[in-house]
């Protein structure tokens, strides 16, 4: 009561303040209580624009941050420049390289900000990739952003590990279960055509060796759970086409399809640059796999007891094993020769893991997500960095659009006819065929993988390589936000509302972390 009698006294003490003002001025229909009350507001918040922005000396509040924010960057720049000398100068790997990550990161967001009536938003990665082609077809710019081939080819394998451990801890086999021979047909059937139709476009439109047909093939069949999966969450959350499980079948085919790609791809690349024959070739690669699959099961079922449930910060501990084990096998496989077992055994040991961490795999997934948000603006900015205008041709982008053309009207094709016997209005296998076209982040990673190998061992299969590096760039051009478009204007136009949150909840806790 009696602090209730004080305030009282104190705001009758304003108000008989600020009445004795001669300035205030009644407007008719309004009290003069009002009046006061707005005084005593206004009064109040000058006094705060006064207190935040008055400029002291020496300076406090926001100018002083600001100052100590510059200062920090500054002195984090002299301590690189004084332990690596010209590597942090205009040339240099380190000023290359964050020239490149914060270009990506504002290209990403102006893309973000590009918000047009009835029209969904756009993948940021679009920004990301256009962000470093705009850096290498700028003379000026370009001529000081140099960055090593071995620099560059270490980041997107790096890239590559994080995406496969994604796709390993995002399959959840109890979601599978209902949707498994649905998932297994559109996992499998899109991809494997699609490269097999590239193969033969390529052979004969763009005059390509078969192997290397094939192997351009299996970069340009992956579809891009960086796409696929935000755009699917966006209409699960809305309800629309969960009564079948629409969403939770492209989210869950969508990391099928890459390990198929990927794997896919290793092999291609195998034969291509290997100097034995046929049956060799195929030997090696049949040894890379089984070496792959029996160091990631044994190192599957080594994470899944080490750390113990009962250690602290679990989920940190398991991330940082999982990411280091992970890394040296995609790098350590690399280095010794064994090019596609890294992959293999990755994909292996997040499986084997998840399925015994669970639900408590979230926490793994989220820190797993960090990483890839860092390595994100960094890998497709440096797969832009790759195209420069002036190495092409003047009719090859033509070539080139019509090779991924008719390779994309086969995917479509078989995808709307594996449909047919999956239990789907013919809409909605409509949606799923035009759901299942845009590429972007495997391509990004397997893109330049050719031209690096050609340019470290087989110089003058640097042309091939190139094509294909071009090829994955259009890819990503083309396909990503048309792919993003059609799915945010024909999903809530043809697929079927239905608006359960308990359904939906259950959903978006199997696939957020995806």
């Amino acid at each position: 009561m009696h602090d209730t009698e004080s305030k009282a006294e104190q705001m009758e003490d304003k108000i008989s303040q600020i009445s004795t003002v001669p300035q205030i001025i009644v407007t008719p229909g309004i009290s003069q209580e009002d009046e006061t009350l707005r005084a005593i507001i206004s009064e109040e918040a000058s006094s705060q624009f006064h207190q935040r922005f008055y400029i002291s000396c020496p300076p406090e509040g926001l100018l002083n941050a600001i100052i100590t924010n510059g200062v920090m960057l500054f002195m984090i720049w002299c301590v690189m420049w004084s332990l690596s000398g010209s590597e942090v100068l205009p040339g240099g790997n380190l000023f290359g390289l964050v020239i490149i990550f914060y270009s990506a990161i504002i290209g990403g967001k102006l893309l973000e900000f590009i918000r047009i009536p009835a029209v969904p938003p756009l993948p940021p990665l679009l920004g990301m990739l256009m962000a470093g082609f705009v850096i290498r077809n700028v003379p000026s710019i370009s001529k000081h952003v140099r960055i090593h081939n071995t620099l560059s080819s270490t980041l997107r394998n790096t890239a590559l590990t994080i995406i496969l451990i994604r796709a390993g801890l995002g399959l959840d086999p109890e979601a599978l279960k209902n949707l498994k021979a649905a998932c297994l047909r559109l996992s499998m059937g899109p991809c494997l055509m699609e490269a097999c139709s590239a193969a033969f476009c390529s052979h004969f439109i763009m005059k390509f060796p078969w192997q290397w047909g094939f192997l351009l093939g299996f970069v340009l069949g992956a579809v891009s759970p960086a796409v696929v999966v935000p755009s699917m969450l966006l209409l699960q959350e809305k309800g629309y086409g969960i009564e079948k499980g629409i969403p939770t079948l492209l989210m869950a085919a969508s990391s099928f399809d890459d390990i198929l790609a990927i794997t896919g791809f290793n092999t291609c690349m195998s034969i291509v640059f290997s100097t034995g024959g046929v049956i060799n070739n195929l030997l090696s690669s049949l040894r890379d796999v089984l070496i792959g699959v029996l160091a990631g099961t044994v190192l599957g079922f080594f994470v899944q007891y080490f750390p113990s449930g009962d250690q602290e910060k679990l989920s940190k501990k398991r991330a940082f094993l999982v990411l280091s084990v992970c890394v040296s096998a995609v790098l350590g496989s690399q280095r010794v020769g064994l090019h596609a077992a890294g992959g293999l055994c990755t994909l292996m040991l997040t499986l084997i893991a998840g399925t015994k961490w669970s639900k408590e795999k979230i926490g793994v997934q989220r820190i797993i997500s960090t990483a890839w948000n860092v390595f994100q603006p960094l890998l497709f900015g440096l797969v832009g960095l790759e195209v420069s205008v002036s190495s092409l041709e003047s009719n090859s982008v033509g070539i080139f659009v019509a090779t991924l053309s008719l390779a994309l009207c086969v995917r479509i094709l078989v995808t709307f006819t594996l449909m047919c016997f999956a239990g789907f209005t013919f809409k909605e296998k409509v949606f799923i065929a035009l759901s299942w076209i845009p590429k972007a982040t495997v391509q990004a990673v397997l893109g330049p993988l050719a031209l690096e190998r050609a340019r470290a061992s087989a110089p003058h299969l640097e042309s091939y390589s190139k094509d294909v590096m071009t090829l994955a760039f259009l890819a990503i051009l083309i396909t990503a936000p048309n792919g993003a478009l059609l799915i945010g204007l024909l999903g809530p136009k043809i697929l079927k509302r239905h608006y359960d949150p308990e359904k939906i909840k259950l959903q978006l806790a199997q696939v957020k972390h995806h």
